[in-house]
């Protein structure tokens, strides 16, 4: 199953650009670029690598990065935008690669995209050597269980407050804007992390990144409601 992706591709590589939408640009991406600079990561591996954007941002910092997706589309795209990349068809639930391979493997909003995400957690962690990290970026479990229709507004269509509902249950939705149709999961945040502590991982840092850029009203949603979220997990020696 694609989860709409397969279709969804051309709309997804138009969207992103070569920058990556808002929210990665002005949200996220320093985030995640702070748990990796200075850090003398040598090996990535980018799980869910889409059009390779995250993997260009690896390659830049001299790390050698295997990018991997289940979408030909977007490996295509990535190949294309970058010839020398290491992109590869694959699934994060069952990693095509030896145990202890990569000092860093990276989740950039993926965990939301799959079924078997407790599978999948368990496969990075195994490619993970001992004392690498594992990063991710994840939607907050605040903001993924109304992801269709969140915002009750006014009879002006202002936004009053994010409605949470279902919030311990685990589920999909179709989620649509600019021409992309994709399933997106909402799982509570103690699923996720109970899967992480499962498999021996040790937190190091969780961040609700502030969003930045000089456009003041569309950050200040994301101070109204906490969007997004980032940890880095390591690996026991």
């Amino acid at each position: 199953m694609s989860g709409g992706w397969n279709e969804s591709a051309g709309a997804w590589i138009a969207a992103q650009g070569t920058g990556g939408d808002w929210s990665r640009a002005n949200v996220l991406d320093a985030a995640m670029l702070r748990r990796i600079d200075g850090r003398a990561f040598a090996t990535a591996l980018d799980v869910g690598c889409g059009e390779g954007r995250f993997c260009r941002m690896l390659r830049q910092r001299d790390i050698k990065v295997v990018g991997i997706d289940p979408t030909a589309a977007l490996l295509e795209e990535a190949r294309r935008r970058d010839p020398g990349g290491d992109y590869r068809s694959g699934r994060a639930e069952q990693l095509d690669f030896e145990d202890n391979r990569f000092d860093l493997v990276v989740s950039y909003l993926t965990l939301i995209d799959i079924a078997d995400f407790r599978a999948a957690i368990a496969e990075m962690t195994r490619v993970l050597r001992p004392g690498g990290s594992l990063l991710i970026a994840n939607l907050t479990s605040f903001v993924s269980t109304c992801l269709a229709d969140g915002w009750a507004r006014d009879e002006n269509g202002q936004r009053l407050h994010y409605k949470i509902d279902r919030y311990l249950d685990e589920f999909p939705q179709w989620l649509e804007w600019d021409n992309i149709r994709v399933v997106n999961w909402h799982r509570p945040l103690g699923a996720y992390m109970t899967a992480l502590l499962k498999n021996g991982l040790t937190l190091r840092c969780f961040e609700e990144p502030e969003a930045t850029g000089d456009d003041a009203e569309r950050a200040a949603l994301y101070r109204r409601v906490p969007w997004f979220f980032v940890m880095e997990w390591t690996k026991s020696p």
